[in-house]
């Protein structure tokens, strides 16, 4: 089930009141961006919590970040021993805040990209929904600062994700999303293995095909002013293989359905001689 600002209704979680939330920040070499994230983020929602889950890092990101958590009882800290991708960091963060019992957990990048001031929007759209997307491709979403190059990649492996999977979702490839505490719990998080972009379509996949409501809403996205871009090769073939992979899974699967349904409903009037009656 899929919402967009002109969208519909559906069957979803019990949706309870979203009295604690938490903001998962990722990090790996983010000393020179994570201090301002930190403070937007506590500026824009004072009441939300923030978990920093660092890799390791070695320019002392992980270290910035307990000093920040002595001094602030809404920021915590949790240290990993190596950098593992954003998929386990945020499927780390995910089990931690599940564990403390917050009722809604976002997902945000350490890097800016991720704009603290349109925070609240998401939050407000969760409250009729199971997962909001901060979308860039929806009519009020923007990128600013990336080259034609990047647009056409971000546009194109949405498109490709989703014709592949039949989805109508515009940017299922986003990582600034608000989670309900019921919707993780009802993903099945125990078997993903994917990370990056495709890690950021997994969950989007799986919601959907829980016939959970997830809602699109518009965000600016902006590309980062400081450190080095994660984006890698390795990442995008990832995200392809993935999404074809599931892709045709998917078609097979309803290939089959229809099929068996044909010989079924075909089945049944040969072996009675007549056209099957309602009556009993």
């Amino acid at each position: 089930m899929i919402e967009s600002d002109e969208a519909a209704n559906g069957p979803g979680t019990a949706r309870g009141p979203l009295e604690r939330v938490l903001v998962i920040i990722p990090t790996y070499n983010e000393i020179a961006s994570l201090p301002g994230i930190l403070d937007r983020v506590r500026a824009s929602v004072p009441g939300a919590d923030v978990l920093v889950v660092d890799d390791g890092s070695p320019d002392g990101t992980g270290e910035l970040a307990d000093d920040r958590a002595a001094a602030d009882e809404r920021i915590h800290v949790l240290h990993r021993a190596e950098k593992a991708g954003l998929g386990a960091a945020y499927l780390a963060g995910f089990a931690w805040g599940l564990e403390q019992g917050y009722d809604a957990l976002v997902e945000m990048d350490a890097d800016g990209s991720h704009r603290p001031e349109e925070l609240p929007r998401l939050l407000d759209a969760l409250e009729e929904a199971d997962l909001v997307l901060g979308s860039r491709w929806v009519p009020g979403g923007t990128v600013l600062n990336w080259p034609a190059s990047r647009k056409v990649l971000s546009r194109g492996g949405n498109l490709y994700t989703r014709l592949a999977l039949g989805i109508p979702l515009r940017d299922a490839t986003g990582g600034y999303r608000a989670f309900r505490a019921g919707t993780l719990r009802a993903l099945g998080l125990h078997d993903v293995a994917s990370e990056g972009y495709c890690f950021q379509v997994d969950l989007a996949w799986r919601a959907l095909q829980q016939g959970l409501v997830v809602r699109e809403v518009p965000i600016t996205f902006v590309e980062r002013a400081a450190g080095t871009s994660k984006m890698s090769r390795d990442i995008v073939l990832e995200a392809l293989w993935r999404v074809t992979q599931w892709g045709a899974a998917h078609r097979w699967a309803q290939a089959r359905g229809a099929l068996d349904g044909g010989r079924s409903r075909s089945a049944a009037p040969r072996a009675l001689g007549r056209a099957p009656s309602s009556r009993r």
